[in-house]
């Protein structure tokens, strides 16, 4: 069966090119002796009749003006910081120009970017829709190489637990191979964005929303950094295919599906609630176990069993109890 490594891989070449400037001024004057030739053959040929001098000038000076000086200026590429031009040369890939410069190139060469803008980037105008996608790829060709940042529409996973959760995440990615970026996927930003979402429910689905009775499991909660490394590597695994590179993954939302969201609500708040009971009750056994240490120490009072343990009660109770204590006043003996 076929798989995506079996598909032709494509890498980067460098086109034969030239001198941009050079190329525009050798143009330029070129078209301006062919103007005073065009001039020159038309006062030969009102002067002398249809000859031949005037005729061949007339046609060799307007063929180059209207021609072959336009066409070479279709050759003329000019590229900013981190910018490459993907060319073909009917339908053939002849190679990629890099780096910021004035080039010139075979004025037959197309640039290609199936990936130019986001397939869906439409917007209403009053009585027409202006496609901005067909738009931009016509006057706008050219392959960023700059870090850019994929934002995911929030999904809705089960996690190890069944659980459902709301997750998004963001990567931070770049193009560093455009043969493999053109050639190799369709679009590849449609392609990273199916990708980012495969990955992520693969992952999700081998960990917990939060921990359980085990304090060493990782969770998506606690564990946020080896996730989201686990994640980034995934990820480039896939998009290696198509010549992108991975900077960085992080998790940017992370919460329980409405539907079960106030349940565990309520399960985390008896959680603590658990927790806080039991570091009062730590703290009340402590206080009575000083508070009789030092009644016995200093001599002040002499408790048989029974009044201790009536006094331990007391204590727990008033160190314990959610409202302030009532005491009542014994003004009479202690027995």
């Amino acid at each position: 069966m076929a798989t995506l490594e079996d598909t032709k891989q494509y890498e980067e070449i460098v086109p034969r090119h030239g001198s941009g400037m050079a190329a525009l001024l050798l143009n330029s004057l070129a078209m301006l002796v062919c103007t005073a030739l065009f001039i020159l053959g038309v006062f030969l040929v009102e002067e002398g009749g249809v000859t031949a001098g005037g005729t061949v000038l007339l046609i060799l000076s307007a063929l180059y003006l209207c021609g072959l000086g336009p066409l070479l200026f279709m050759g003329l590429k000019i590229l900013k910081p981190n910018e490459a031009l993907v060319l073909t040369l009917f339908g053939s890939y002849t190679g990629t120009l890099k780096g910021p410069g004035f080039f010139f190139v075979n004025p037959f060469n197309r640039a290609v970017n199936p990936g130019a803008v986001p397939p869906a980037a439409t917007t209403e105008v009053p009585g027409e829709t202006v496609n901005l996608v067909r738009i931009h790829r016509l006057l706008d060709r050219k392959i960023s190489l700059k870090a850019m940042t994929l934002n995911n529409a929030r999904q809705k996973i089960n996690d190890q637990l069944g659980n459902p959760i709301i997750i998004g995440i963001v990567v931070i990615w770049r193009v560093v191979n455009t043969a493999k970026a053109v050639f190799n996927v369709d679009n590849y930003r449609e392609f990273l964005s199916i990708q980012c979402d495969s990955a992520l429910r693969n992952i999700v689905r081998l960990y917990p929303y939060d921990a359980s009775e085990r304090d060493d499991e990782k969770t998506l909660r606690s564990s946020s950094q080896e996730i989201a490394e686990k994640l980034k590597t995934e990820i480039q695994e896939k998009a290696a295919l198509a010549g992108l590179e991975i900077i960085e993954s992080r998790i940017t939302h992370l919460s329980y599906a409405p539907e079960i969201a106030a349940a565990m609500l309520q399960r985390q708040q008896a959680a603590a609630v658990i927790d806080a009971r039991q570091m009062i009750v730590e703290g009340a056994v402590g206080m009575v176990e000083m508070a009789l240490d030092k009644l016995r120490r200093k001599e002040i009072v002499h408790l048989d069993e029974e009044r201790k343990a009536a006094m331990v009660s007391n204590l727990l109770v008033v160190l314990c109890g959610n409202r302030d204590a009532q005491p009542i006043v014994n003004s009479g003996s202690l027995y």
